[in-house]
């Protein structure tokens, strides 16, 4: 609970207090039935309670923004005193009982918000305060701002890893649970890549820099959290635009109904009595018109889900895409880095005219220009290092292969495409992996077989996936057919498209979405290599794979998923159908009571009382039904 939190329930209670100590008091007969003494007493708690209402609605008069809760607040609570000091009555209880329970409303709501909002605040403490740079073997701290690229930082325990990098020196575990929400450790070593955000509680670590602060997966995390609130969804525009419609429209029908009905009465039967009545009708119309419980329970019911969600370590770039991926019907995955680990390995050399060293000699030279996992598969097979200076005119023909000169010999390192362009005869691999064909001076010389491992929850996955209601899964890949194919049939994905370039993955994602049978059905797509980000924002919402994925498919994703688990796509898809459950049931509840007690106020059945519940009842229950949002751990 925040300063001012405690500052309106004090103010709360004391005027809780004194409304009941005058009440009190005047059932014993202590205080004066009516009169000035009486009506500075109860003033005393009214202006206590609600001081900022008035002054708010003043403001907003002044401004010219004259239509809010404020306004309606101010004119029904002091129009109830009027009515009390006109009739001599002497009873203001409802005029500040009324203004009471609002402002109970508005702490709750208060609070609410604010237990969202240290949800994510959490997140917001994976920003590192500085960086150990060391210096000529001296520690010095720095702000992670001033870290350039390449420059040698120390992370003890318990410090937070401020840049991304890559472990030189040292071994340790690291607590992902701020990024990713996973509780276990990670362990890591000399050679690992390490991302920002991270805690680390055992070793020293000596890390290089590969990034900027300001472009390392921390700095882009606080990014997203922080623009979140800045994308609305189709139904918090629905509640602003109602709100500007339905306030001025409640006000005019109050003033109607507090003038027309005695008007009438006067003309047609030409008595004048009952204006008293009229107008109490019309300030309990305004007290149960606030649309208090829509105006906040619907924002909050999306602001608690993205909240919840990055908890669990999925971040969601605005309202709008919680919204819609709550209408996914057909998810289309990337393979490698999505579905499969990404981590290759060398399983095989087939019909090798010289040695297998020699042979992966001459393919991790040729590919020592590239940083696809294939290519430092073969690097790591290779186990030496790369002497750059005996390779020369290095050439990466996309979706092919690479061509260089090694040794003053021509190497070509490739598909059967490649081969083909080549004008090479090769010879086929029915292993199943992805099979790079190798010629040397233009002879066949042989063929590795790379192989990738599965994810282990890629399965369960797509079956929960489709157990979600998801119709269809399409898994896209660069690979060949049969290493596509077998993939898909141990994951039970239903189609798969193989041997795409990137622009051939946009072609197939345009075809799909044109394939939808209804336009609210929408596409996601899932993926985490630089080629992916065309497909990511072509697609109705794109989601990428966060820790290990490129910044390119980061940035053109609209939800990231920070431990690179398939299994956080469902999670992701059943935390935004539970935040728009809540949020249709908030809309459905809150318009029902509201126009159920305004006709019951306008026929005269309800009284003020039951329109503080329409108002800040019915806000009270919407928001607690908003902050069941936030509770996505069991999902």
């Amino acid at each position: 609970m925040n300063k001012k939190q405690k500052k309106m329930l004090i103010r709360i209670i004391v005027s809780a207090v004194l409304l009941g100590l005058l009440y009190g008091l005047g059932e014993v007969q202590i205080l004066p039935p009516n009169g000035p003494i009486r009506f500075i007493g109860y003033m005393i708690p009214y202006a206590i309670i609600g001081y900022d209402i008035l002054i708010k609605a003043l403001k907003g008069i002044r401004n010219k923004q004259v239509f809010d809760e404020a306004f309606l607040m101010a004119v029904a609570t002091i129009g109830a005193v009027a009515l009390a000091l006109y009739s001599g009555s002497g009873d203001y209880t409802e005029a500040i009982a009324v203004m009471l329970f609002y402002q109970i409303g508005e702490w709750f709501q208060s609070y609410a918000v604010g237990k969202s909002r240290r949800n994510i605040s959490e997140l917001m403490d994976i920003r590192p305060d500085y960086a150990n740079v060391e210096k000529e073997g001296i520690l010095e701290k720095v702000d992670p701002d001033e870290v350039e690229i390449g420059s040698m930082i120390v992370v003890q325990p318990g410090e937070k890893v401020p840049i991304d990098g890559i472990v030189v020196e040292g071994t340790s575990t690291l607590n992902t649970a701020a990024l990713t929400g996973e509780s276990l450790p990670r362990n890591v070593a000399s050679g690992d890549e390490i991302i920002s955000g991270c805690i680390n509680e055992t070793g020293v670590l000596k890390i290089q820099t590969t990034k900027e602060f300001g472009d390392s997966t921390v700095s882009k995390i606080l990014d997203l959290v922080e623009n979140a609130s800045s994308r609305k969804s189709k139904s918090e525009d629905f509640i602003t635009k109602f709100a500007r419609i339905y306030t001025p429209a409640v006000v005019y029908a109050a003033l109607a109904l507090a003038i027309l009905p005695p008007l009438v009465n006067i003309i047609i039967l030409g008595n004048s009595a009952g204006w008293s009545i009229w107008i109490y009708r019309a300030l309990t119309f305004l007290v149960a018109s606030c649309p208090c419980a829509l105006v906040v329970s619907i924002p909050l019911s999306f602001f608690a889900g993205i909240g919840g969600a990055s908890k669990s370590g999925v971040l969601i770039k605005g309202s709008n895409y919680l919204e819609i991926l709550s209408k996914t019907k057909t998810v289309v995955f990337d393979k490698t880095g999505t579905l499969t680990q990404g981590v290759f390995e060398v399983n095989g050399i087939h019909h090798n005219d010289i040695s297998e060293y020699q042979l992966i000699e001459y393919a991790a030279l040729a590919e020592s220009a590239s940083s696809h996992p294939i290519s430092k598969s073969l690097q790591k097979a290779y186990g030496k290092e790369i002497d750059r200076n005996r390779v020369t005119d290095i050439q990466e023909i996309s979706g092919n292969g690479v061509t260089a000169i090694v040794d003053g010999h021509s190497v070509a390192a490739g598909n059967d495409k490649l081969m083909d362009s080549l004008g090479v005869k090769y010879i086929h691999c029915h292993a199943v992996g992805t099979i790079i064909h190798m010629a040397i001076d233009g002879t066949y010389a042989g063929h590795i077989v790379i192989s990738d491992i599965v994810k282990p929850h890629s399965k369960e996955a797509i079956r929960k996936l489709k157990h979600a209601g998801v119709k269809k899964t399409v898994m896209l890949t660069g690979d060949t057919a049969n290493v596509a194919q077998s993939v898909a049939a141990s994951l039970g994905i239903d189609q798969v498209y193989a041997q795409l370039l990137p622009a051939d993955k946009v072609a197939k994602v345009e075809k799909l979405l044109e394939m939808k049978k209804d336009d609210k059905e929408v596409l996601a797509f899932v993926g985490d290599g630089m080629n992916d980000a065309p497909v990511l924002r072509r697609a109705d919402i794109g989601i990428a794979m966060g820790a290990m994925g490129s910044d390119a498919a980061i940035e053109a994703a609209d939800i990231v998923l920070m431990d690179d688990d398939p299994m956080q796509i469902v999670k992701a898809i059943k935390i935004s159908r539970k935040s728009l459950r809540i949020v249709y049931q908030n809309i459905v509840f809150a318009i029902g009571i509201k126009l159920l007690c305004l006709l019951l106020v306008a026929v005269g059945v309800a009284n003020m009382w039951l329109a503080v519940f329409a108002d800040v009842g019915v806000m009270i229950i919407a928001v607690i039904n908003a902050i069941r949002t936030l509770f996505v751990k069991n999902l």
